[in-house]
């Protein structure tokens, strides 16, 4: 039996681990954090701030960037298990606690986190501390390097509106960062509330100078080599105005060219592995295990929305090549990917998203011949024959309710397509862009798909935002005032 003095100091070693907890959560720390010490606010430890992205109902992933090795630890629970923390003071901590991690040159000290486990439709708040690693193997100089919140999506099962943004083509044309904000367009982004955003590709411009002035300085070089697209990337992150808007709004991120140069196919580029590296490296985007290189992927948003985010870059043939049964865009491993989900999706939309639009002829250059798009024109080969396999088989399986959201020419371009000719619309596409690059040329649709066009304009710097419901597909084009230049309703069928 224990003596009435043990007794005493035993409640008092209680009473004081009580009081530990206590004053750690109220410092948004859970018990026993190496980083509980020392908990400040230090926005330089994360100098290209962090991105959330690919998150689903269940997990998301959390990107960062140390300037330099070091350990990094993020912990998340609900929003609304940390203001019950907040309010009863009990120490009882909710949270979820990654191991540490330590930041390494191998990937230019970027790290990706997945965050599993998560209920769906649900706010989450996390915190990201980041030190030093000490003699001891522990941190030191440690403290809370970013703090947000992002909301998993809703599971299949729920009829829920969805309202998410879409755009591409960031500092093209030596229109780069300019000030601390560098892009606000997406602070007017920012604002629209979005669930999450589609960044269509061209997230730099690796192959086109960013003099300085006007622009900030940094990216007056062309990009060529591994080391080279990383200085890019984190040029572009430098941007105030970009790192607000990814530390709260789940991103999903694919490729076109200019991550690599322009108009390139990657089976035949000897830069393409190291474009895509950085592309990995600085973007949140999920590992498939069994095919570490893929960056197509589907996006489940809860019932009424189900997103095909294409590659059009990785697999495809030559532009140059002659239109036919051996050229593609997408691979047949892809292709096949895409048909397969189009008829087994059980989402009232289907929104295939393609880098390169479906029917405006996106001709070469100096550097290379053939329609860098999927169509084609007078004498000069698109991708035509593998854009009518995918045609015939929604006309073939009746996939209802298909949406083409698309970027790349610079200008905002809205069609509804009737391929069969019987008078009724079959699929639209919309096209937006840029973020912030030179407007391009218009050009009208090709005749192929015998469109009808909605909208043909440019001349300022835009991006699409889309409402989708059960019973509605409402898509509106906002210019980097916020000012709205389209809008359109498409009713499901």
């Amino acid at each position: 039996m224990k003596s009435p003095l043990s007794i005493l100091l035993l409640l008092l070693a209680v009473i004081a681990s009580l009081s530990s907890c206590v004053s750690a959560s109220r410092e948004g720390l859970p018990p026993g954090s190496p980083f509980a010490e020392k908990a400040a606010v230090s926005a330089n430890l994360l100098p290209q701030g962090i991105a959330v992205g690919d998150v689903t109902s269940q997990s998301a992933l959390l990107w960062l960037r140390t300037d330099g090795p070091m350990m990094v630890q993020i912990e998340w629970a609900t929003v609304a298990a940390w203001d019950s923390l907040s309010k009863s003071g009990t120490g009882i901590t909710p949270v979820v606690r990654t191991p540490l991690f330590t930041t390494g040159q191998e990937t230019d000290f970027t790290l990706t986190i997945s965050l599993e486990g998560l209920t769906p439709a649900t706010r989450y708040r996390w915190h990201v501390f980041a030190g030093t690693k000490g003699r001891d193997g522990a941190p030191t100089e440690a403290g809370m390097a970013a703090q947000g919140e992002f909301t998993t999506l809703p599971d299949v099962q729920s009829h829920v509106t969805v309202t998410f943004a879409w755009s591409g083509d960031l500092g093209g044309q030596g229109r780069c960062r300019r000030g601390a904000a560098g892009y606000p367009i997406f602070d007017v982004m920012h604002a629209q509330h979005l669930d999450f955003f589609l960044f269509l590709g061209d997230s730099i411009y690796s192959d086109n100078l960013c003099p300085s002035p006007p622009n900030e300085p940094g990216a007056d070089f062309l990009a060529a080599t591994l080391p080279e697209y990383r200085a890019r990337h984190r040029y572009q992150r430098g941007a105030e105005a970009l790192q607000r808007f990814l530390s709260s709004v789940p991103v999903y991120a694919i490729w076109d060219d200019h991550e690599v140069r322009n108009d390139f196919s990657g089976p035949f580029d000897s830069q393409m592995p190291a474009g895509r590296q950085a592309l990995r490296e600085y973007w949140p985007i999920r590992v498939e295990p069994d095919d570490p290189h893929r960056l197509y992927r589907t996006v489940h948003a809860g019932a009424d929305l189900e997103l095909f985010i294409l590659d059009t870059r990785q697999y495809r043939s030559l532009n140059a090549d002659q239109d036919g049964p051996a050229k593609t865009m997408l691979g047949e491993k892809q292709l096949q990917w895409l048909l397969s989900g189009l008829t087994a999706s059980t989402a009232t939309w289907k929104a295939i998203v393609t880098t390169v639009p479906l029917s405006i002829p996106k001709g070469g250059n100096a550097d290379g011949s053939g329609n860098d798009g999927w169509a084609g024109g007078p004498g000069i080969p698109g991708f035509e024959r593998e854009r009518q396999v995918i045609v015939d088989h929604i006309l073939g399986r009746k996939v209802k309710n298909v949406v083409f959201l698309a970027g790349d020419v610079h200008y905002v371009q809205a069609n509804e397509y009737d391929p069969n000719g019987d008078g009724i619309p079959d699929f639209h596409e919309f096209v937006a862009g840029p973020l912030s690059a030179a407007p391009g040329r218009l050009a009208p649709a090709n005749v192929e798909l015998r469109p009808t066009r909605l909208m043909n304009e440019g001349g300022y710097m835009n991006f699409g935002l889309v409402q989708a419901t059960k019973a509605s597909f409402d898509v509106t084009v906002l210019d980097e005032t916020g000012a709205t230049r389209f809008s359109h309703r498409l009713a499901a069928k």
